[in-house]
Parts: C-alpha cells; structure tokens; sequence
C-alpha cells in the first residue's frame, strides 16, 4: 500500500519496523526495503520477499554518527575525512564490524556496510526508529531498481505492508560504495559520488577487483539491475537479428541510428550526467512497460556518473548474454 508522505504516516512505518515488519521507503539513491537492522529474523525477511541470496550483504542506514560508533570500529583518520565531507548522501562505507550488528546482515563478512541518507523521509524514519535500518533496494533481487514508489509496488506487491511515497530519487543510482581498510580507500561500487569526487578528499582512492562470488558489499554480482526483458548494447546486435521484433531504445541524448524502434527514451536530452543518472532506471521501467522484445541500449561516456552508468548497463546486459 502507498502511503502518502505525512508525520502519520512516518509513525505507522515506524511502528512496523520496531514490530519486526519490513517497509519501502525513498531515499535520494533509490527506494529501500527496511527492517531493523538489529533483528536478525527482521532482516531475514527482506531477503523472503526480494528472493535476495544470502550470501550478498546489506547495508545499515543510520541518522546519527553516534550510530555510526555503536556498530562499527573507526581505524583511520580518512573514514572522518569521507563523512565530514559526503555525509548525508549517496556514500556507503565498509568498515570493521561491532559484535552488535547481527551476521544475517553482512553475509558473515567481519565487516559492515553503513550509510547516512540526505532524504528527508529516511532519516525522520531512522530517527524514530532509534535503530539502524537494514535496506537493500525494493525491488525483486537481481532487477531493476525502484526509483519510484510505484516501481516498488509494480514489482513486490503485497509483499511490503507499507511502501512510503517520496516521490522521484533525485540521484536515481545506488550509492558508491568504499572500504577503509588499513588507512587505504578501496572503491567497491560506482554510484551516486563519483570516482572523481572521492580523490579530491582523499588522494590514494584504488578500484578494488571484485570477486563476485564472496561480496562483501552490495553491487557486486556479475549480472544485476536487469529489466525483465532482453537487453543489449546496440554494438552487439546485427540488425537481421531485430527482424520482426519490437525493439525499445535507451540513448544518452539523441538517437543517431537507424533502426526502426517501437519506443525510444533519452536519459538527458541536455546532455546532463547527473540527469542521466537520475533518470536511468525510471527511463527502464518505462520500457519494461511497452510490451517489447528486446531493449538496445548505447553506451555512456565513463566519466564523472557516466562509470556508475555504464556499471548498471553492464550488469543488466550480461543477465542476457
């Protein structure tokens, strides 16, 4: 059920979560499945109803650095560095873990991922929770990622209670994602902060190699954030394989080829990165909606969000390579 944004409302979510219950929620990246994050057969529901793995870690938002200090233990000066300057916002830090953040959480990693959201509706709801909130994205694990709360019902349902509307992610790309480990900030994820911006507040930022079958973080399976129908880059496809087919089409800005598509959308006709981001998934959703065979899409410049860009587009094309 959709419940619009209002203190009545915050409270009712607040009510099922201290009741061991999940709820959607926005935040600025995408919408969030949560549950408290300190209850282990609380958070064993997320993963029931987003059919998630139990091997994939979630994260733990939290409204308060205080929060922050009860579940993790802060060995570098730069983690400081990381929060005074990108908290709240779309950054997830993987730090060593405190005995009291459950194992059900971090897939048995002796670490943890912890975020402080920018939204509004998160953080009231954090804060009356007085609890870390445990919340991968609300959506069917492995699919695309609700930046709506209408996605969220498109693809749970009646599997969440309650799903708060905040309207549209303004950033519309999960977080980035980074490991302080031994004074050294490891980059696990592209997202919302861009590869970039993280090396103007600390010099030495590496792209860790992931290994995709122990994450210690989200957004680290080979294939992820995929429509529910085919999807491929426009270079890989010849047009006698478009034969017949009901083809949609996802282009940066403009569309400069010739084939005879059934629907098109532009992420920024403006030629916007940040727009582009922020309409990436609503843009895919859109299409999964036109009753297509086959989505083309074309490649973003991987630079600044356009890296997080194409991390999604990747990974949602090799679920159907």
């Amino acid at each position: 059920m959709i419940l619009k944004n209002s203190r009545e409302n915050i409270k009712k979510a607040v009510k099922k979560i201290i009741d061991g219950e999940i709820v959607a929620f926005p935040t600025e990246t995408v919408y969030g499945l949560g549950a408290d994050g300190l209850n282990p057969t609380a958070v064993a529901k997320i993963f029931e109803a987003k059919q998630r793995p139990s091997f994939n870690p979630l994260i733990l938002h939290i409204a308060s650095r205080d929060q922050l200090k009860e579940l993790v233990n802060i060995e570098s000066d730069k983690v400081y560095k990381l929060i005074n300057h990108f908290w709240p916002g779309p950054l997830t830090l993987v730090l060593p873990k405190k005995e009291i953040v459950p194992d059900i959480v971090t897939a048995g990693n002796p670490t943890v991922a912890v975020r402080m959201p920018q939204h509004q509706i998160a953080k009231a709801l954090i804060e009356a929770c007085g609890k870390p909130i445990a919340a991968p994205s609300a959506n069917q694990f492995g699919f695309l990622s609700p930046t709506t709360a209408e996605h969220v019902e498109k693809q749970l349902g009646e599997k969440v209670n309650i799903i708060l509307d905040g309207g549209k992610s303004d950033v519309g790309v999960e977080s980035t994602i980074v490991e302080v480990v031994d004074d050294k900030v490891l980059l696990l994820r592209h997202g919302g902060i861009s590869l970039e911006q993280l090396r103007e507040v600390c010099d030495s930022v590496e792209v860790k190699e992931i290994d995709s079958d122990k994450p210690n973080a989200p957004g680290q399976l080979f294939h992820h954030y995929a429509p529910n129908i085919p999807m491929k880059f426009i270079s890989d496809i010849s047009e006698h394989e478009l034969d017949g087919k009901k083809v949609g089409g996802l282009f940066f800005k403009e569309n400069n080829t010739e084939i005879d598509f059934t629907h098109v959308e532009f992420l920024s006709q403006l030629g916007d990165m940040r727009e582009a981001a922020a309409n990436l998934f609503f843009h895919l959703h859109e299409l999964e909606g036109k009753d297509l065979d086959l989505i083309l899409v074309e490649p973003v410049e991987e630079k600044g969000l356009g890296i997080a860009i194409m991390d999604r587009l990747v990974k949602a094309t090799n679920r159907y390579r």
